[in-house]
């Protein structure tokens, strides 16, 4: 009896073993497998098998991935000094790379980033950074996915998130929108008094040469005067009407 039971022990041992080295892998996830320390390619998605004892398996996942960047302290290249933040999409192409050619692929990706977050904002005057987010967050992109792509990472995407600034100069910039706001208002007023003192000079040409409308428009005054209900009702009296009174008088 002793005897029978060795042999079920060991079939049940290595029908473990053999059952054990099945891997059932999503359709977003590879298996990167390793043969006695050999790496012989990634496998996957599906069910996969994995040779207990003599192979071993790392598993990558292919989707994008967010990643926040922490503020950094910049000092810009008109010595301005601000903190800013960014967010970063990458993904993994080549599981194979990403496993062989960086230890840690998510770590080494979030510091290279820091590092070029600031060196590419410091090269960067304060206006620059915040009237040119596009033109920065595409060279960021640009040096993130040339240095990953050793590594078989792919750069989606890297946007800059906030710039903090000091309180001085935030009461700087308010000033200077305020003298810039201040500015255009006298402009446009100045723009305003200019075009209607041209349309007064056309009409006045124009009432020289056609004394009667000179008449219409003071009947049309009259109508809109009445059309206020006031009490007292102004007529102008022209010159000429009163000149044989005045020529009587002398």
């Amino acid at each position: 009896m002793f005897g029978l039971g060795v042999p079920l022990t060991v079939i049940i041992l290595v029908a473990l073993a053999i059952i054990s080295g099945i891997k059932i892998l999503k359709e977003y996830e590879r298996a990167v497998v390793f043969r006695l320390g050999r790496m012989v390619g990634a496998r996957g998605p599906g069910l996969v098998y994995i040779i207990p004892g003599i192979e071993k398996m790392v598993k990558m996942d292919l989707r994008t991935v967010t990643m926040d960047i922490p503020p950094q302290d910049v000092i810009t290249r008109d010595n301005v000094s601000v903190k800013v933040n960014a967010v970063l999409y990458f993904r993994v192409l080549e599981p194979n790379r990403a496993v062989r050619e960086v230890e840690n692929y998510l770590f080494a990706t979030s510091q290279l980033a820091q590092v070029t977050l600031r060196s590419v904002c410091g090269q960067a005057e304060l206006d620059e950074l915040l009237a040119e987010r596009e033109r920065i967050n595409s060279r960021i992109q640009e040096i993130l996915d040339a240095q990953t792509d050793p590594w078989g990472i792919k750069v989606v995407l890297v946007e800059l998130k906030h710039i903090d600034l000091p309180q001085e100069m935030q009461r700087a910039m308010a000033k200077q929108a305020e003298a810039e706001r201040e500015r255009r208002a006298k402009v446009i007023h100045a723009d305003g008094e200019f075009q209607a003192s041209q349309k007064l000079a056309d009409a006045a040409e124009v009432i020289g040469k056609q004394p009667m409308a000179l008449q219409l428009r003071f009947l049309q005054s009259l109508v809109e005067v009445a059309s206020e209900k006031n009490s007292t009702t102004i007529f102008p009296v022209p010159i000429d009407l009163l000149t044989p009174f005045l020529k009587k008088n002398e």
